[in-house]
């Protein structure tokens, strides 16, 4: 699966929230207002990456996501685990437990979280 463009992670994120939309509903959400063509464009190409699909009202489409939010980001988390920690998720976990920002109840959280996994 391919990560994302900075000009396709907008809408895509509006497909995933509407669930079901017209090029007139994504570019009423875009906190960036883009032309039609422009958005109509992104949006074709999110179909031939597989990330939507549409249906068919004459010439007006509706889309809708073929792949789930949970689905990309579980993919872009793997991708990132192989590219940046070599496949450890222990590489990953010690990076985030030495970030500072993280609160001291998140960190029993996480302890939770692996305890219940």
């Amino acid at each position: 699966m391919e990560r994302l463009t900075k000009a396709e992670e907008p809408i895509m994120k509006i497909i995933w929230k509407k669930n079901e939309v017209f090029v007139k509903d994504i570019i009423e959400e875009l906190e960036e207002k883009s032309p039609y063509n422009t958005v109509s464009s992104i949006v074709r190409i999110l179909e031939s990456k597989g990330m939507v699909s549409h249906k068919a009202y004459g010439r007006i489409h509706q889309y809708f996501p073929v792949v789930s939010k949970n689905e990309y980001r579980r993919n872009m988390l793997k991708n990132i685990i192989v590219e940046y920690f070599d496949g450890s998720y222990k590489g990953l976990l010690s990076q985030v437990l030495a970030d500072e920002d993280v609160s001291d109840e998140e960190i029993e959280e996480l302890k939770d979280l692996i305890k219940k996994s």
